[in-house]
C-alpha cells in the first residue's frame, strides 16, 4: 500500500506543478489555538495559497474528515483546502461546496494529466 500512496502524491505532484503551482512537501504549520498540524502539500500560485490533503484510502471519505480539515486550515489562516482521495460521500461533496473548498479524486486527476 505505501507504493500506492507514493504513486497517488507523486500524482498530485505531477498535476498541480503542471497547474503552475510552486509545491512544499509535508509543510507543518502552528494554528492560532496552539495546535500544529502537518498538510500533505502546500501549493501556492501567484497570492494563492492552499493546503492539500491525500488521503489514499479504499473507503469512502465522508464529512468528518472534511470538516477536520476545513478546522486545521482555518486553524492556520489558510482557508479553502484542497482534498484528494479515491471517493467522497454526498455530505462531504456538500459540506465542502459550501465551505468553498476542492475535492478531487484520483480518476480526475489523472484526466486531467492524460494519465
Amino acid at each position: 500500500m505505501a507504493t500506492a500512496k507514493n504513486n497517488l502524491k507523486d500524482l498530485v505532484l505531477k498535476y498541480f506543478k503542471q497547474k503552475g503551482y510552486h509545491t512544499e512537501e509535508n509543510p507543518t504549520l502552528e494554528g492560532f489555538s496552539g495546535v500544529t498540524h502537518t498538510f500533505n502539500l502546500l501549493v501556492q500560485k501567484d497570492t494563492e495559497k492552499r493546503l492539500v490533503w491525500i488521503r489514499d484510502w479504499n473507503r469512502t471519505v465522508g464529512i468528518n474528515m472534511v470538516i477536520k480539515m476545513d478546522n486545521a486550515s482555518e486553524d492556520v489562516a489558510l482557508p479553502k483546502p484542497i482534498m484528494i482521495s479515491q471517493k467522497f460521500s454526498g455530505h462531504a461533496k456538500a459540506y465542502a461546496n459550501r465551505r468553498g473548498m476542492i475535492l478531487l479524486t484520483e480518476t480526475e486527476i489523472k484526466q486531467r494529466t492524460n494519465q
